[in-house]
């Protein structure tokens, strides 16, 4: 099993395109003509996230309630080395702030985003020649 695809429901659907294509570098291609508007944004030929365009307003959760659908976090394989380290650059150069982070045991580095309220994006890769 894989993961095959995540999809976020943003009311800044232009902003989060251009985090995931001008940062992340995925690339935004061929999505069906659905009723709402949105973006099928692609890696290695995959469409991996869907953008789906608010039609709603987003609405506070109580401390006893969990508002659905909801998204804590996802994460994006990054291959070590000159991939990881142009993924940073691209952070740093727009502003995006992002923490660092090694994995116990694993041998694995990470970047966390937040790129909205609630919603946070991990960069995950090998700690090997990730410096």
């Amino acid at each position: 099993m894989q993961l095959d695809h995540v999809t976020l429901v943003t009311p800044d659907l232009d902003g989060t395109r251009r985090f995931f294509c001008e940062i992340a570098g995925l690339e935004d291609g061929p999505r069906p003509p659905f009723s709402v508007g949105g973006h099928w944004l692609y890696a290695q030929g995959r469409a991996v996230i869907h953008l789906v365009e608010a039609t709603v307003p987003a609405t506070r959760a109580s401390a006893a309630t969990r508002t659905a659908p909801r998204l804590d976090h996802f994460a994006l394989r990054v291959a070590p080395g000159d991939e990881w380290r142009v993924l940073l650059a691209r952070l740093r150069s727009h502003g995006v702030p992002y923490q660092l982070a090694d994995v116990p045991l694993s041998g694995e580095r990470q970047a966390f985003v937040a790129l909205a309220p609630g919603v946070v994006v991990e960069f995950v890769t090998s700690a090997d020649d990730a410096a």
